[in-house]
């Protein structure tokens, strides 16, 4: 049998308490290590793995390279040259402050960019880079690389720069590009790379989403003082695509020439049929290159604050009152609407009353009484007061916005604005008051509340001379667009642009000094000027303060049997539309049609045929324009 065994006596119960107490610590202590190892790497695992990855792997944007902006003949006008810039990575460079002391040594450095650098890398994540130097030469260069044992976070690397050709001819139309604003920056990785430039103005700003491209991405195994230990992934950035714009660079210094003897002008050249812009000038101008380059503040405030505002594309933002060129909006609508016919004729004593208010005719003395082709010939301002009267505000507003008036015409620049063509609505919204019958005898000379742009105004003697509804452009398009014809009568059109071209080819016609004997062909057109002051109306422009003076204005096509090119030109304080903007605008289209590729084909066929539509008459007495 077995030995039965008997409890020792000399051991005490109190030993057997206490390993089973140390056993049952040791096994919480245990189970609480698994509950807790279990929940770190099977429930909160992949959670963890992501952190562990994050500090591991860096994932790093690339930029792509800005696309190019030709001309329509090819030529070059915005490129990138290369370069190479100087960031810091905060979180490398751990004493951050004494880096840029050190860096300082090599690169100017004041004490305002050293706290800037300082408090940016407080704000943002400590690994992203930030922008110590740009355009470094070779000598700098390699002085930053072989000091970058000392330099630890600091790192050189490529950085392309925006070059702009033909200076300030081309500054309006090409615009420039400039840093992120903040209030962007979270739309895309991209906008967030340090240095990053997007545009700001004119065609680069318009085009944006085309020219940046499209970025890439490299993936990188780091260790843990941040240096890579190898590449895992790496998508290269797509370059933005090249843009050939409408623009004819020749014909756009020359202008910008002609003009460079007013303080303020500009100048719009578009195909009639095409809605091609060939040339949009303004002047002052400015160089795209200084703007782009302007390293800080007091250099970009001295740029805004210049003399005339030469960053003001007066093109398209430029807003005027039309004056008389918009009288053949009142005269389509009132032939359209059946309230005139070209045969009746109106008087004109040099006033025209409208409920106890006088309206003074530009001629004191009047014209006696007019048609509808005289009335435009010598812009009797009491013939279209007349037919304002009959016709109405809304009828005429919406003339105008069928001629491209009051409607906004970006034509790849976002900032252009739609000019004003009021009505019933807009006086209620904007004044919270009714419209007054005077207000509309002085919109149909283009006075009051209208104004208009010089590329409006463009696009309206283009749809004069097509009767097309073109839409401008500056970006040359793939293919023909399907252009729908303009919702007026032919026979409406057709008086205007009779009455158009005796403005400048008859006898008394405002805009005879845009006649020309070079060149073969016949311009339509038809003056404007609007009064700035109530000071210009008796007084010799000359006499008058520069500020107060009349805008001086004028509107054509070219030619007249078989319309191709359409211009609108303004002078700022310039005086009388007949004495200063027409005589421009003649040397204009002389250079335009210089360059027509139809021209001397056209000339051949004349010859062979014995055919002229319209004789060429001498020069006469010209009128003046109200």
């Amino acid at each position: 049998m077995p030995e039965t065994v008997l409890p020792n006596p000399d051991v005490p119960d109190y030993f057997s308490r206490r390993a089973f107490v140390l056993g049952a610590i040791q096994l919480g202590i245990f189970g609480a290590i698994g509950a807790r190892l279990y929940h770190l790497q099977v429930t909160e695992g992949n959670r963890y793995a992501l952190l562990a990855d994050e500090n591991r792997i860096s994932v790093e944007v690339l930029a792509p390279q800005r696309g190019r902006i030709l001309d329509r003949d090819g030529n070059v006008l915005a490129a990138n040259s290369e370069g190479f810039r100087a960031v810091v990575v905060p979180s490398i460079a751990r004493n951050l402050r004494l880096v840029l002391q050190r860096f300082q040594r090599i690169e100017p450095l004041s004490f305002d960019d050293i706290e800037r650098v300082v408090q940016r890398a407080r704000r943002q994540s400590p690994h992203i880079a930030i922008v110590l130097a740009q355009d470094l030469s070779w000598e700098r260069l390699a002085e930053i690389n072989l000091n970058a044992p000392v330099l630890p976070g600091v790192r050189t690397e490529p950085a392309g720069k925006r070059q702009y050709f033909f200076g300030p001819a081309m500054g309006h139309v090409l615009g420039y590009i400039g840093a992120v604003e903040r209030r962007a920056m979270n739309d895309k990785p991209v906008l967030r790379l340090p240095g990053m430039r997007v545009g700001r103005a004119g065609v680069e700003r318009g085009l944006e989403d085309e020219l940046r491209g499209k970025a890439g991405s490299v993936t990188t195994e780091v260790d843990a003082r941040g240096r890579v230990v190898r590449i895992i992934d790496q998508l290269d950035p797509r370059p933005g695509r090249d843009v050939t714009l409408t623009i004819d660079t020749d014909l756009q210094s020359r202008i910008m020439g002609r003009l460079d003897g007013f303080r303020r002008a500009s100048t719009v050249v578009i195909g009639v049929r095409s809605g091609d812009v060939l040339a949009m000038v303004s002047t002052p101008g400015f160089d795209p290159n200084a703007v782009a380059s302007a390293a800080d503040a007091a250099d970009w405030a001295k740029l805004q604050n210049a003399a005339d505002d030469p960053l003001n594309n007066r093109a398209v933002r430029g807003l005027y009152p039309p004056g008389s060129t918009f009288k053949m909006v009142t005269a389509l609508a009132a032939l359209d609407g059946g309230k005139v016919d070209t045969k009746e004729r109106l008087p004109c004593d040099g006033t025209f009353e409208y409920y106890g208010q006088r309206y003074r005719c530009w001629r004191r003395s009047g014209h006696e009484s007019c048609d509808l082709h005289k009335a435009l010939r010598e812009s009797c301002d009491c013939y279209f007061y007349e037919l304002a009267r009959r016709v109405g505000i809304e009828a005429m507003a919406s003339m105008a916005r069928k001629l491209g008036l009051g409607v906004l015409h970006n034509a790849g620049i976002t900032e252009a604005k739609a000019g004003l063509i009021p009505d019933h609505d807009w006086k209620r919204g904007r004044f919270g008051r009714g419209w007054l019958g005077g207000e509309t005898i002085l919109a149909g000379i283009g006075q009051g509340y209208v104004l208009a742009t010089p590329l409006q105004l463009a696009v309206m003697t283009a749809r004069l001379a097509s009767g097309l509804e073109i839409t401008p452009s500056l970006i040359q398009r793939g293919g023909a667009d399907r252009v729908l014809p303009l919702a007026v009568t032919a026979a409406a059109l057709a008086a205007v642009r009779r009455g158009m071209t005796a403005v400048v080819n008859e006898d008394g016609g405002t805009g005879a000094r845009a006649q020309g004997e070079a060149g073969g062909y016949l311009m339509a057109g038809k003056t404007g000027t609007s009064q700035v002051h109530s000071m210009s109306r008796d007084s010799v422009q000359a006499d008058i303060p520069w500020p107060r003076r009349d805008h001086a204005l004028f509107v054509g096509y070219a030619p007249v049997s078989a319309p191709r090119y359409a211009l609108a030109t303004v002078v700022e304080h310039g005086g009388g539309g007949g004495a200063v903007a027409a005589p421009v605008s003649r040397a204009i289209m002389d250079m335009v049609m210089e360059r027509d590729p139809l021209r001397d084909t056209t000339a051949r066929r004349a010859l062979q045929t014995g055919a002229q539509p319209l004789a060429s008459p001498a020069p006469t007495r010209a009128g003046s324009d109200g």
